[in-house]
């Protein structure tokens, strides 16, 4: 299975040339059009969502209502925390990965890559069913493990603003966990370069998988490296990029 996509070794360079000054930080349209794309395939997403939200709290999960009823009490609460994030992150990897294989990457997956340079706006900009499959773990999981369920209300915000926080371009991570947490850096390697850096929240599936790349924003090599060099040349802004923080 680890076969599903195995990452390419030369990566695509991207193109130097002069190009005007610009102050916009995206081409024109492409807020727009992550918007309106997000807009029409989240109502298909929450059909088979809101049934499986009614299948959890209407007594066929594990999840419950009051402390007691955890198994460990508080203890158990927090790990559940913990082992929600491993088990999901596990479970969107290969997902994700699998997305990627040629059968399903241009049916399914491919809208989601229209933009190399992605806003905040694109992270729910998913074909429908790429959407609803890389969110199949964290519905999975109360099926299998206890959950209480304000436990996993807040999980859910905080896996939504997470996703929105890998597509923001910001890539300051403490240096420590770099190459531990996949952040905005990472995931902006992945809309690149495709075949790597396809985890949620951390690297460990992709160290596994042989599909971790460094980011190539810590390098000194990402896009908006290229664009300083451009500024400092006198070259100019390519529309569709615009500078982040790193550290």
């Amino acid at each position: 299975f680890s076969r599903l996509n195995p990452p390419t070794r030369h990566a695509p360079q991207l193109p130097v040339r002069p190009v005007p000054l610009t102050p916009l930080s995206v081409p024109q349209n492409q807020v727009r059009r992550e918007i309106t794309y997000a807009l029409r395939s989240l109502p298909w997403i929450s059909v088979p969502t809101v049934a499986l939200f009614f299948a959890e709290v209407r007594g066929y999960s594990k999840l419950y209502d009051n402390i007691e009823d955890s198994p460990y009490g508080w203890a158990g609460v927090f790990l559940s925390m913990l082992s929600f994030l491993f088990f999901t992150d596990m479970g969107i990897y290969w997902i994700h990965r699998a997305l990627h294989h040629k059968l399903l990457y241009k049916r399914f997956h491919k809208p989601h890559h229209l933009w190399k340079i992605a806003t905040p706006f694109a992270s729910h900009a998913f074909h429908p069913v790429d959407g609803f499959m890389q969110s199949l773990p964290y519905h999975i999981y109360p099926f299998l493990f206890p959950l209480h369920k304000v436990t996993y209300l807040g999980l859910y915000i905080f896996v939504n603003v997470w996703t929105i926080s890998i597509h923001d371009g910001d890539y300051r991570v403490p240096r420590l966990l770099r190459h531990v947490i996949n952040g905005s850096a990472h995931h902006t390697d992945h809309h690149l370069y495709f075949d790597y850096n396809y985890g949620q929240y951390f690297t460990l599936w992709d160290k596994i998988g042989g599909s971790y790349k460094s980011p190539t924003a810590f390098e000194g090599q990402g896009p908006h490296d290229y664009l300083r060099k451009l500024r400092e040349k006198g070259l100019g802004v390519p529309n569709g990029l615009s500078a982040a923080k790193t550290e």
